[in-house]
């Protein structure tokens, strides 16, 4: 198999390299937050024989060896990233589902740090923000237009 960034990334993490990780790692990269359906059908269009049990492993083996990260917002499968190691956040559109990276808030933020962290080691924090993305927003701004119950015919309309 020739050389890639996600050959070296497999072999930094001690797995062995295969072509379905090799290829849910790029599915992965280049379709931020996707669900494992998603991720599934986009391998399959590259390894038409790979199953849906060996995708669920490779997803499972590359968020344990922490090379994709998985988000689970609620009311939603499970989501896939590459963007690991940096404790960034996620911003959810109630509206239409879309999801969307937003970096760490810098300086003060007493939310992130626990006020009793209760024995643990903490070493990441994950907070989802809820709302509207700017396209549904946009559209519920729109004027509502009138709807008249029950439609009248075409007869009725022209009197």
């Amino acid at each position: 198999m020739p050389t890639s960034p996600h050959v070296e990334q497999l072999r930094a993490a001690d797995l062995r390299v295969t072509r379905p990780r090799v290829a849910v790692l790029e599915v992965v990269e280049s379709n931020p937050h996707a669900d494992t359906d998603t991720v599934l059908g986009l391998v399959r269009s590259m390894l038409p024989e790979v199953s849906r049990q060996t995708v669920y492993d490779v997803l499972n083996a590359l968020t344990v060896a922490r090379l994709v990260r998985r988000i689970e917002p609620a009311g939603s499968p499970a989501r896939y990233e590459s963007r690991v190691g940096d404790n960034h956040h996620h911003a959810v559109c109630r509206a239409c589902g879309v999801i969307a990276d937003v970096d760490c808030a810098v300086g003060e933020t007493p939310c992130l740090t626990a006020s009793d962290s209760v024995g643990f080691t903490i070493d990441e924090a994950e907070v989802i923000y809820w709302g509207l993305c700017a396209q549904c927003s946009a559209a519920r701004e729109q004027p509502a237009v009138p709807v008249q119950f029950p439609p009248r015919s075409r007869t009725q309309q022209s009197s």
